[in-house]
């Protein structure tokens, strides 16, 4: 009997990657003379990034610093999840972000109806916050893999586990 092949499907941030692109931009703000004596601050506290800056026009270009160090550290911006601009103290505007970690179960159905609907001779089961996908070809995996990489999903998918 064929031994069956699986691979684990989940969405994941990179936490040390996420703490250096942060620290990259906290540096690239103290030497941007466009930020000269501005108040902008970017930080991260308990897994949640904080933007502060003057007015919203300086929050946008903090927010452009800041993506652009993501995706050099190969973050996906899909795994930001910009929370309600707010005022803070002095005048400021401060804006603070979370990222994606699970798949939650929404986007877990999603997943199983395109798996499904692709016809692939594979099974696939929610195992709390990640799927496993299995099957008897390799290919049928690698074609599930690319299927999910084409669709429009609104969160960053990684694939690990893959024996």
């Amino acid at each position: 009997m064929a031994q069956d092949s699986s691979f684990d499907i989940v969405s994941e941030t990179n936490w040390q990657e996420l703490t250096n692109a942060i620290d990259q931009a906290q540096r690239e703000i103290a030497n941007r003379f466009d930020f000269k004596g501005t108040q902008v601050a970017v930080t991260l506290e308990n897994k949640e990034m904080v933007l502060i800056a003057d007015d919203e026009g300086k929050l946008k270009q903090l927010k452009d610093v800041v993506e652009s160090k993501l995706i050099k550290r190969g973050i996906q911006l899909k795994s930001v999840d910009y929370q309600k601009m707010e005022s803070a103290f002095g005048g400021n505007v401060r804006q603070k972000a979370t990222f994606v970690n699970g798949i939650a179960q929404e986007h877990a159905k999603k997943i199983n109806v395109l798996i499904r609907d692709s016809k692939l001779k594979v099974r696939s089961q929610v195992e709390g916050d990640k799927m496993r996908v299995t099957g008897k070809s390799k290919d049928d995996l690698q074609a599930v893999m690319k299927l999910l990489n084409g669709a429009d999903l609104p969160i960053p998918l990684q694939y690990t586990n893959y024996r």
